[in-house]
């Protein structure tokens, strides 16, 4: 088998289980242990996924700061963001998730309806500074300065005795097979929380969040009412998570 064929069944098995166990990829494409780990070892050289204890995981999206993501601003979040407000209705109470594609719906949040956000994020609280009809309901605990989030205890007890008809949940990752995730365990608990109390959980996902895998697990890709996503994306791509009865939205 060349080594060609070799990479692409590995990714395939990646991308189908989230995971490569070095010994059974060997045995399912009847290859040495050595052979596979070769395979693994170039393969995360050439950044196609990342190296673990006896095998490999999906690339983890990198994670810079808050303040470094929120000086870059596309119109591929703006478009999200856009599309994801267009969900709110009158009166509904809308819970929204830190970070900044999440602060695109703040933006873009209808002038011409009352409704409730609430959010553990001071920054995404002061983007509605100024909205006319949305009241706003801020959750406080210990602030997690990489997210601008607050986490713990008190912000657990406070999510407790909300229930949002909507939540739009940040994620660094989204892969059919590991879930939803993120590079902190703390903030992964909140958003878990969050997601459990509401009716409903909508992520936005840009590309490069498809089909990878941070550290700590949020929740399975199940538990999701939708996914908006940017146009252009194979459908091959967002099949597995359309099997998992997730509505896929475009944007």
């Amino acid at each position: 088998m060349l080594t060609s064929q070799r990479k692409s069944l590995i990714l395939d098995m990646l991308r189908r289980e989230g995971q490569v166990v070095a010994k059974r990829a060997a045995e399912e494409f009847s290859l040495s242990e050595d052979t596979i780990r070769r395979d693994l070892r170039e393969m995360a050289a050439e950044g196609l996924l990342r190296r673990v204890h006896g095998g490999a995981m999906p690339v983890s999206p990198d994670l810079p700061d808050f303040s470094a993501r929120r000086t870059v601003s596309s119109d591929v979040k703006q478009r999200l963001g856009v599309r994801a407000a267009g969900l709110v209705r009158q009166g509904q109470m809308v819970f929204l998730d830190g970070g900044t594609s999440t602060a695109e719906i703040a933006r873009a949040l209808p002038r011409n309806i009352p409704f409730t956000v609430a959010t553990h994020s001071p920054t995404i609280a002061a983007d509605l500074e100024h909205h006319p009809s949305a009241e706003v309901i801020l959750i406080g605990g210990r602030l997690y300065k990489h997210s601008m989030v607050a986490t713990g205890a008190a912000a657990m007890a406070q999510i407790t005795q909300l229930r949002p008809g909507i939540f739009f949940l940040g994620a660094t990752a989204v892969h059919p097979a590991r879930g939803l995730s993120t590079g902190d365990f703390e903030e992964a608990a909140i958003k878990r929380h969050v997601a459990a109390s509401s009716a409903e959980t909508y992520v936005l996902i840009t590309a490069e969040k498809l089909d990878a895998s941070s550290p700590c697990t949020i929740m399975p890709v199940s538990d999701l009412a939708g996914m908006i996503v940017e146009k252009g994306i194979q459908e091959e791509r967002l099949a597995p998570y359309r099997a998992q009865g997730v509505n896929i939205i475009e944007a």
